[in-house]
């Protein structure tokens, strides 16, 4: 006779937590993924975090966003092809800015609802970008070519390194004071407002931003999705750990 096997329920201590990811807004077409609209996000925004011990959630932009960060553990603010409405820090834009309203509009009530229920947050690239504007801050519109920020080698390689600020959270997490990182973008944090600097790339352009505050408020303009050094895989895990 089978006997039937209760197994056993996981410690709440081992839950993964839920870590929201922002998507990009693609209006559709003839020889697109979809005709009709449609959200995306490169695979490896989630890998990384199931890698970490986390479990993705895709956002989309219709939603209660104090109701939805509630359910959620914590919050990456994705990058992509598209900037920050320079109007949100009281610019006229740059020919080569290309904001995306909506999207902004979501990820920005998601970022407010993250700060203000303490959830983890981290931005990366864009992310970075509007953590910073919500701090305060001022970005600048257009780097120019001759810095390279728009690195020519493929983004699964290193760009260029970063200097580490000594004593911030994100030296503590990653324990280096250098990291090779990769490079695609062509705005960047002119003013981070009320947030710290903690990371520059030789240049100056300024690549990592921290709030005081929060437990965890930490924007990086790499991709560190791609796991280039081992403080990316530290960033991740210190993001999960610090959404358990």
């Amino acid at each position: 006779m089978m006997r039937c096997m209760t197994l056993p329920r996981p410690s709440p201590s081992h839950r993964a937590p839920l870590i929201g990811l922002t998507l990009d807004h693609e209006p559709g077409g003839i020889g697109q993924f979809s005709r009709y609209p449609f959200h995306a996000l490169r695979e490896n925004y989630l890998t990384a975090v199931s890698d970490a011990g986390g479990m993705p959630v895709c956002l989309g932009y219709d939603c209660d966003a104090e109701a939805l960060m509630a359910r959620l553990d914590a919050l990456i603010v994705t990058g992509g092809a598209f900037d920050v409405d320079p109007t949100l820090y009281g610019e006229a834009p740059h020919p080569l800015t290309n904001p995306r309203p909506a999207r902004t509009a979501a990820e920005l009530a998601l970022l407010r609802a993250a700060l203000a229920q303490d959830k983890p947050v981290l931005g990366i690239c864009g992310g970075m970008q509007l953590l910073a504007v919500e701090a305060g801050g001022t970005l600048i519109q257009h780097l120019s070519e001759d810095l390279q920020h728009e690195q020519p080698n493929p983004r699964h390689e290193p760009g260029h390194d970063i200097e580490i600020v000594p004593g911030t959270k994100l030296a503590r997490i990653v324990g280096a004071k250098r990291m090779s990182v990769n490079s695609s973008h062509h705005q960047a944090v002119r003013d981070p407002g009320r947030a710290k600097i903690c990371a520059r790339a030789p240049d100056g352009t300024i690549e990592a931003i921290e709030l005081d505050g929060p437990r965890f408020a930490i924007g990086v303009q790499w991709h560190p999705e791609f796991s280039l050094d081992p403080g990316d895989r530290r960033l991740y895990a210190a993001l999960v750990e610090t959404a358990r």
